[in-house]
C-alpha cells in the first residue's frame, strides 16, 4: 500500500527450462493489484508501485514548498510517507517512465478519496496525508475540498484521463502494455466462518468520511470505461462472484479487501498477458 520500488526474484520457465523475460511492471492504483504476488507467493520482477494519488493529482504541478520529512512523522510507515511524498512532489510520472516497465497496471480503487486544491494545484487528500501533519503548512493555509462525489472533480478526472492518454502515447510508455484491473467494491463478505454477510452501504472512507458504496461503484464503471476508450488498456476483471470481502484479508475487513480467490482469478488473467 505504498510507492516504492521492490527488486525480488521472478521469471517464468519456458517449455526447455530456461528463463522466460523477465516482466517488468509498474502498478498504479492500490493494494488491488499490489497484493496479488504476497497472497499468491509469486514476485515481480522488478515492481514500480505508486498509490495514494489521482489522475487530477499526477499530473498537477509540484506543491514544492511543503517540507517533506525524510523520517515518517508519528503514525505513518516510511512507505506511506513515500507516498504522501510524491504526490505532492509530482515524482511519480518520472519514476515511471525511469522504470521503463513492460507493462503498466492500473486500477481506481485509490480514487476514493477527495483532492484537495491548494494554491495553483492539486494533491490527493488522503488518510496519509490527513495524519501527517503537513497539512498544517502555509501552503495548505487557504486548501479547499473537492468532493470525489462532486462534478467539479469529475471534470477534473476527466481531463486528466485526456492528459494520461497521450502521456502514454508520447512516450516510451508506448511500448509498454497498458492494463486495467477493472473492479468494484464488494457488496458482500464472509466470516471466518465462511458465512456471508452485507456490507453497509455506508462505508468509512477515513475518521468520519463516508462514502456511499453503490456510488462509488458507479463512479468506477465511469472511471473505467473512460479510461478503457481512451487508452485501448487491455482489461481484466475477477468473476463477480468472487467479489467478496474477507474478514481475514492482511490488510482488514474492507470491501476492496477480497477472498484469495479473487486474486487468483486476476492473477491467471495477467498472466496470459504476459506478466
Amino acid at each position: 500500500m505504498a510507492t516504492g520500488r521492490a527488486v525480488v526474484r521472478s521469471g517464468r520457465q519456458s517449455c526447455d527450462g530456461r528463463r522466460a523475460r523477465v516482466a517488468r511492471v509498474a502498478i498504479i492504483g492500490s493494494c488491488i493489484t499490489r497484493d496479488l504476488w504476497p497472497i499468491l507467493g509469486e514476485a515481480p520482477a522488478d515492481l514500480l508501485y505508486i498509490s495514494r494519488t489521482s489522475l487530477p493529482s499526477l499530473f498537477a504541478r509540484p506543491l514544492a514548498d511543503v517540507e517533506v520529512a525524510a523520517d515518517p512523522p508519528p503514525g505513518l510507515a516510511r512507505h506511506q510517507n513515500n507516498a504522501v511524498r510524491a504526490d505532492l512532489r509530482k515524482s511519480s510520472l518520472a519514476a515511471l517512465i525511469a522504470h521503463r516497465p513492460t507493462h503498466v497496471i492500473f486500477d481506481f480503487i485509490d480514487e476514493r478519496f477527495d483532492l484537495l486544491a491548494a494554491r495553483d494545484t492539486l494533491v490527493t487528500h488522503s488518510w496519509e496525508l490527513e495524519v501527517s501533519g503537513y497539512l498544517t503548512q502555509p501552503d495548505f493555509s487557504h486548501a479547499r475540498i473537492v468532493p470525489r462525489a462532486s462534478a467539479e472533480c469529475d471534470q477534473l478526472w476527466g481531463e486528466a484521463c485526456v492528459e494520461l492518454a497521450a502521456f502514454l502515447r508520447q512516450t516510451p510508455l508506448r511500448e509498454a502494455r497498458i492494463i486495467l484491473h477493472e473492479s468494484q467494491w464488494a457488496q458482500r463478505y464472509l466470516d471466518r466462518a465462511g458465512q456471508p454477510h452485507d456490507f453497509d452501504q455506508d462505508v468509512m472512507i477515513f475518521d468520519g468520511n463516508l462514502g456511499r458504496l453503490d456510488a462509488h461503484n458507479a463512479l468506477l464503471r465511469s472511471y473505467q470505461d473512460r479510461f478503457a476508450a481512451l487508452t485501448g488498456a487491455s482489461r481484466v476483471r475477477a468473476d463477480p462472484r468472487l467479489r467478496m470481502g474477507d474478514v481475514g484479508h492482511r490488510w482488514g475487513l474492507s470491501p476492496f479487501h477480497y477472498v484469495a480467490d479473487y486474486y487468483r482469478d486476476i492473477w491467471r488473467q495477467l498472466r496470459d498477458l504476459g506478466l
